[in-house]
């Protein structure tokens, strides 16, 4: 045997024959990780839903495309492909087909999950508050600035003018 084989295991061919094994069977799992789809691969995205009348199919499509998927980023229900945006679809063809128009729908979505499932929010107070207050302290630390910067030149007194510099001020005055 040889006497390195002691102190450095993996120069032994039967080591690295296994070692090189393992390396192979990582780099494929790593591979089948990579390729193989992320998630529920039977999700559909829109399941169309089958009305009577071609105004409560309008409705119910006007309806799934401004309420937003709340587990998703920015996405509105007909989009999403998530279970909680199916069963929101779900729930909103069942209340068009009970006769609900969209207000009485989007009512009963903000009462449980928030205005924050309307992608149009009515404007309220709060609302111009989030649109309008970064504005507002832009504008309120321009108006600081130029307050500042006003002070300032009014509070600092000019540097007394020397002999030479006095002398030509009184001969341009006719002193």
């Amino acid at each position: 045997m040889n006497s390195n084989a002691y102190h450095f295991p993996f120069l032994n061919p039967p080591h690295r024959a296994r070692s090189v094994a393992g390396f192979l069977l990582s780099c494929l799992l790593c591979i089948l990780c990579i390729v193989s789809p992320g998630g529920s691969t039977n999700a559909t995205v829109f399941e169309p839903r089958e009305f009577d009348d071609p105004i409560l199919v309008a409705r119910y499509r006007t309806l799934i495309e401004e309420l937003r998927c709340l587990v998703c980023q920015n996405q509105s229900l007909a989009d999403s492909n998530a279970e909680l945006a199916a069963d929101l679809r779900q729930e909103v063809y069942r209340m068009v087909s009970d006769g609900a128009d969209e207000e009485a729908v989007k009512s009963f979505m903000v009462s449980r999950y928030s205005e924050y499932v309307l992608y149009r929010p009515p404007v309220t107070m709060v609302t111009l508050l989030l649109w309008l207050g970064p504005l507002l302290f832009v504008l309120a630390g321009f108006v600081f600035l130029v307050f500042r910067v006003r002070h300032r030149a009014n509070s600092i007194p000019p540097p007394p003018l020397s002999g030479t510099e006095q002398e030509s001020v009184e001969k341009l005055l006719g002193r």
